[in-house]
């Protein structure tokens, strides 16, 4: 069996990679040709070109990388033609990843599979209907995206969510991550502001005027911020300003597991979170920690936003669970008198959460066979048809 398979990001990268071990599980004799990272080709994979190379984002960032993208989307579609697998496997990354899969599909009948569904049911429902000229089957990673993508008439099989997949930290890690930084048995926040450097730049300086407000009702209350690497030094430098500076973890100064170790024990640490929108909730549901969602956006991308948004919550914990538990704060209501006291109510009663973030978990495929073992499995049967 040959696979082709796409990832233009780190995400994908895992995705991929998790999906090509499960194909090897259930088909030792599966080939492999793509674009990929260091994940995936750790797993047998020569990548076309480095994968570092599609992973750019907004308009100031693809406009001058425009012609090189272009080319690069080329090649690669030639170089799935030119190999002919039985499926073409395209990972996240739609803007790329759909149009090589549409010149691919002009020019023959190779099967495409697009791994994450697009969240039509979020907004720009079209998009599905565009998407199946030219994709066979979405491996979907919500419970709730299969009708939406049948509908336009592509297969879509739910393969479960990676988080499910991903450690907890232990109560020993627990413990070790308090005595470490000298938080002891002090109620703890766990702040996530983003990993991108606008959010970062938007959210930080709220954020702790959020911890301010809540410091005048618990002077016990204790903060930690695990930073992204991108934007490490410039969530230090906003912090600085914090009333009680947070302990901030940046990546940059350790080493790839201690770092991924640290940041699993902080969530699990924490008895509240106090996040930017994504997939972050996920995570935190996976540490059983009740959270508060607070984003805010430019006036302007707020407007339009909100006037295309189809759902009433951001919050996939909200959305999987079919409950509203977890506060949210977004655009005009990003207010730090309004997200301090739902934060400390929460404090106080975190068990209104509880109920909805365990049922995230069952739904998203937690107890079940991994996620990558499930999208393999879907991806041959469809090529068996």
């Amino acid at each position: 069996m040959k696979v082709f398979l796409i990832a233009g990001e780190l995400s994908g990268d895992r995705l991929g990679a998790a999906l090509m071990e499960g194909l090897k599980e259930l088909s030792p004799d599966v080939n492999f040709q793509g674009v990929g990272g260091p994940l995936m080709q750790a797993k047998g994979m020569n990548s076309l070109f480095a994968m570092d190379e599609l992973s750019v984002m907004g308009i100031a960032e693809v406009l001058p990388k425009y012609r090189h993208l272009l080319k690069r989307m080329h090649q690669t579609a030639r170089a799935v033609l030119d190999e002919k697998p039985d499926v073409l496997v395209t990972i996240d990354s739609p803007d790329f990843c759909l149009r090589v899969a549409k010149e691919v599909k002009a020019a023959s009948a190779i099967r495409t599979v697009h791994y994450v569904a697009p969240s039509v049911w979020a907004w720009r429902p079209k998009r599905a209907a565009k998407m199946a000229k030219v994709i066979d089957q979405v491996l979907a990673l919500l419970p709730f995206e299969p009708p939406y993508m049948q509908a336009a008439g592509m297969r879509c099989d739910f393969v479960g969510h990676p988080v499910v997949n991903e450690p907890v930290a232990t109560e020993a890690e627990v413990q070790a991550f308090r005595d470490t930084h000298s938080i002891g048995d002090a109620p703890l926040l766990v702040a996530l502001p983003g990993s991108r450097q606008g959010e970062v730049s938007r959210l930080t300086p709220a954020f702790g005027d959020v911890v301010a407000r809540m410091k005048q009702v618990r002077p016990d209350l204790q903060v930690v911020l695990p930073a992204a690497s991108p934007v490490a030094n410039l969530v230090k430098e906003l912090a600085a300003s914090w009333p009680q500076p947070p302990v901030i973890l940046d990546p940059n100064s350790m080493d790839e597991t201690a770092a991924v170790t640290q940041k699993r024990a902080a969530f699990r640490a924490a008895d509240v979170a106090l996040a930017a929108s994504g997939t972050v909730s996920l995570e935190l549901a996976a540490s059983a920690t009740p959270m508060v969602i607070a984003y805010n956006l430019s006036w302007l991308s707020w407007q339009i936003m909100s006037r295309m948004a189809l759902i009433d919550t951001v919050t996939l914990v909200n959305l999987v669970s079919d409950t509203r538990v977890v506060p949210e704060f977004l655009g005009p209501n990003f207010r730090a008198d309004a997200i301090a006291p739902a934060l400390l109510e929460i404090l106080e009663h975190p068990e209104t959460q509880y109920q909805a973030m365990a049922r995230t978990m069952e739904l998203l495929g937690k107890g079940q066979a991994r996620p990558g073992l499930r999208a393999a499995q879907a991806v041959i049967e469809g090529v068996k048809g």
